[in-house]
């Protein structure tokens, strides 16, 4: 297991022009330490939830209470599979943050709308991205532990408090950790079922694989983690009160629709065939969606492309206003 290198930049804040095209995951040094939740963080726990409420809508969200037993902070499944290690629950944000404060043990937000439901936080505490406008959540809770799970945008998670500690595998290692469920998830995400800090190598051999295939990146409040698309993760986090706050965006057009989708759909069509069928359906895939784009359109006249153009709007659009149609019947 390797570390994280850091990468240089030129303005805080402001994210590097090379940044999407890195095809591993970076650590920006004190990327957002200007802003002003980190310099509140820094002063106390206290001064930060303060901060925070300042900017509190009045809309319940939706918090974890991880269940009595459960050590850890850890966020999955129970260890007989019957259900989660955590309860859903709801109240006003700044209740949900009294009780941080007051270190009610096992409470935790995940991935809540920034501009949602602390509207106006981004005014002093945000990050400029040229061509891009993504999607700003915020983190908060106690100690806390997240299976190793994949996003598929592009990811910049910026720590403002506490310290966390990232596990990063390469896609290509999802064969070697392990992942439990794709329909019944803690969070919306498949995860690996494999505990990273007592690992069972007997159950699980590959996972020794993954670890040497492995990067570790902690970071202290002001520092931010570009994690690309796809990689694995692994998030452990430590202090009192710790809080993250990420930005998830995509370099292609939201009417080419959600790659999660087309996943899903696949498994659901492709994976009960046999053998044959599969290999058959694979090179009709590695045609249409894997090789070069000039592939599968170079004896076609451009007009007539249709959704094979990735620039063409219209088509993607009736295409998909398609599937949705065939979908009902």
């Amino acid at each position: 297991m390797s570390t994280v290198a850091n990468h240089p930049y030129t303005e805080p804040g402001t994210v590097p022009e090379e940044l999407p095209g890195l095809s591993v995951p970076v650590v920006l040094k004190g990327f957002v330490s200007h802003w002003p939740a980190v310099a509140e963080a820094t002063v106390s726990d206290a001064s930060l939830i303060q901060y925070l409420k300042q900017y509190s809508s009045d809309l319940p969200v939706t918090f974890y209470q991880i269940k009595a037993g459960v050590t850890g902070g850890r966020i999955g499944y129970l260890d007989d599979f019957s259900g989660f290690t955590f309860d859903r629950a709801s109240a006003h944000l700044n209740e949900v943050l009294n009780s941080l404060q007051e270190a009610v043990e096992g409470r935790y937000i995940g991935s809540t709308r920034i501009d949602k439901w602390l509207p106006g936080f981004r005014e002093k505490n945000d990050i400029v991205m040229s061509g891009a406008q993504p999607l700003a959540n915020f983190w908060i809770g106690g100690e806390t532990d997240i299976a190793a799970h994949f996003d598929s945008p592009m990811n910049i998670a910026c720590c403002v408090s506490g310290k966390r500690e990232f596990t990063l595998f390469p896609p290509e290692q999802v064969t070697n950790l392990y992942i439990g469920p794709v329909d019944r998830t803690p969070s919306g995400r498949a995860i690996s079922m494999v505990n990273f800090d007592a690992p069972d190598l007997e159950k699980f051999p590959k996972f020794s694989t993954a670890l040497e295939h492995s990067v570790v990146a902690r970071l202290q409040p002001g520092d931010a983690l570009y994690i690309p698309p796809l990689w694995w993760h692994r998030v452990k986090s430590s202090g009192p009160i710790n809080m993250l706050v990420n930005y998830w965006w995509k370099q292609t057009a939201d009417y080419m629709g959600v790659p999660d989708l087309a996943l899903e759909h696949a498994i659901l069509a492709l994976r009960g065939m046999n053998t044959r069928e599969k290999a058959s359906w694979k090179a009709m895939f590695e045609h249409y969606v894997f090789s070069d784009n000039a592939m599968a359109t170079d004896n076609i006249p451009k007009a007539l492309q249709g959704m094979l153009d990735p620039d063409n709007e219209p088509a993607a659009r009736l295409a998909w206003m398609n599937f949705a149609q065939k979908l009902k019947q």
